[in-house]
């Protein structure tokens, strides 16, 4: 089965870029491991002009599940408490969303 892409978008404050970058060229090596044990891969983060645009690859059977078990691992929690002071989620997120989920509507391999 081919991995499911996702892209989502949210904004970084401009007075925490810096910090962000700074948090993301040292993630947790807990947070990594769980990234990886929930079937993620080709993870990046991109920013631009005050936003940040997230891709990766999900390559399980169960993503809910699995988002479920990241949500509730208590080093994954800390690591969002520290990220999410730099982050300013879209007013036109769906509920329940922290980054907005993004439509694709191109792939080529």
């Amino acid at each position: 089965m081919p991995a499911q892409r996702y892209g989502s978008l949210i904004r970084v404050k401009e007075d925490r870029l810096e910090e962000y970058k700074r948090l993301h060229a040292k993630v947790w090596p807990d947070v990594l491991r769980m990234i990886k044990e929930c079937h993620i891969k080709n993870y990046s983060i991109y920013y631009k002009e005050g936003f940040l645009f997230s891709y990766f690859e999900y390559t399980g059977t169960d993503f809910e599940a699995d988002s479920a078990r990241m949500a509730a691992d208590p080093i994954t929690q800390q690591w969002w408490d520290v990220c999410k002071p730099c982050q300013q989620p879209l007013e036109t997120r769906a509920e329940g969303e922290w980054w907005a989920s993004m439509e694709e509507v191109f792939h080529l391999d």
